[in-house]
């Protein structure tokens, strides 16, 4: 197991004062230290700011670009790997949807700064115009980045709260800074389930293994905690994959006893990692569920070339885990209204089901359905573009702007 991030959340200003950020380096130094010391390696240190729009309240969207670039200068100068300047908060009838539109220009801008946009909120509803403005900026960044490889960072967020320690979710709910910690653990679901006798030896083992790793990774914590004063926020255990075997979590739900990830039995396999997840004791943020990201799993990528399984499975699986839609590899002339109604689809359970869910659509220009993606990327394994049906949902969107469900 690996730490995927250690995520300090905090709030900046604009212009940004750079005044804070030696004491960010001196922490991300000291967090890579002390968990390597407890044989934790660390991936990547990030950085979540407030929801920009607030940052630039003043200023406008046009600032957005130049905010971004500064924060990812500041923060390569601090031994920082990626930041977040947060979401459009645009999930109640009267959000400014203006910034939304300024989200291409900053991932053109950047190589490393993440942004996103909440469409729907328990308590609130759907907002229609704003998934649709996510529809068209996600089919802007597809055609004006290298392989659409910009919509990496970009998520559209149904039901999520500040706290999260994954990209693309992470933004910081204000005051003082505090941090997070997330995992790359899908390895210790392979490790529990080939080793089991039966189901019970199976949820003991990876149960046991999560609560043995969270105590090492709690104990580093508290440590930051006294050494800094920045408040831990929790670990957000999802099972996140690396795409090599060992690391997938598809190849541990196929060691599990499913034939093939995507056949029949895996709903149950994913609700089983999930509930081994929740009987670990440990203090949990943001997901801690069972992550699903087509591209960034080896299994699961190769699982696309046999066509095991479609969107339709994916949203299934995420009613008990509780996830999303990650790195989607789409068409490239997928229409833009049935992005919108995917982003529908994500945002409705999200509420029904009361549950956080994100979606990281990414169209491929020059691709179609059930030919192979060429990206050449550490964290990605190749797989197939995955089919659409052609068709939205047009007549819902030019009925309603904002509904309450």
């Amino acid at each position: 197991m690996r730490i995927r991030s250690v995520t300090l959340g905090t709030d900046v200003s604009y212009p940004l004062y750079l005044d804070g950020f030696s004491e960010l380096e001196s922490f991300q130094e000291r967090a890579r230290s002390l968990f390597g010391e407890a044989g934790l390696e660390v991936q990547t240190v990030r950085l979540a700011t407030q929801p920009f729009p607030e940052i630039l309240a003043s200023e406008g969207p046009a600032a957005a670009p130049s905010l971004a670039q500064t924060l990812e200068t500041a923060c390569h100068e601090h031994g920082i790997d990626y930041c977040s300047i947060g979401p459009v908060i645009a999930a109640a009838p009267d959000s400014d949807l203006s910034f939304i539109d300024a989200i291409p220009d900053v991932i053109r801008a950047t190589e490393a700064a993440f942004a996103s946009v909440l469409v729907s909120e328990q308590g609130a509803g759907i907002n229609l115009d704003a998934i649709s403005r996510c529809a068209d900026i996600v089919a802007d960044i597809a055609h004006s980045t290298p392989n659409g490889f910009g919509n990496l960072r970009l998520a559209v967020l149904a039901n999520c709260g500040p706290g999260s320690p994954f990209f693309p979710v992470s933004y910081h709910q204000g005051g003082p800074t505090r941090f997070a910690v997330a995992t790359e653990a899908a390895d210790l679901a392979v490790e529990a389930f080939e080793g089991a006798r039966d189901l019970e030896e199976a949820h003991e083992r990876l149960r046991d293994a999560i609560e043995g790793h969270a105590g090492r990774i709690e104990r580093v914590a508290q440590a930051l905690e006294e050494a800094f004063g920045f408040d831990f926020g929790g670990i957000d255990f999802s099972l996140a994959p690396f795409p090599e075997r060992e690391r997938s979590i598809g190849h541990a739900i196929e060691a599990l006893g499913v034939d093939a990830f995507g056949t029949s039995g895996t709903l149950f396999a994913v609700a089983f990692v999930k509930r081994a997840i929740e009987a670990a004791r440990f203090e949990r943020c943001g997901f801690s569920g069972v992550m699903l990201p087509v591209l960034e799993d080896r299994t699961m990528a190769e699982r696309t070339v046999d066509g095991t399984y479609g969107l339709d499975s994916l949203l299934l699986y995420s009613t008990v885990c509780g996830t999303g839609l990650d790195t989607i590899p789409l068409p490239g002339d997928v229409a833009v209204e049935e992005l919108g109604a995917i982003l529908l689809d994500v945002a409705t359970l999200s509420l029904v089901a009361e549950k956080p869910l994100t979606a990281r659509l990414m169209p491929i220009p020059g691709l179609k359905a059930g030919e192979l993606t060429e990206f050449e990327f550490e964290y990605f394994a190749n797989g197939c573009v995955m089919g659409t049906r052609g068709m939205g949902a047009s007549g819902i969107f030019e009925r309603g702007g904002f509904w309450r469900l």
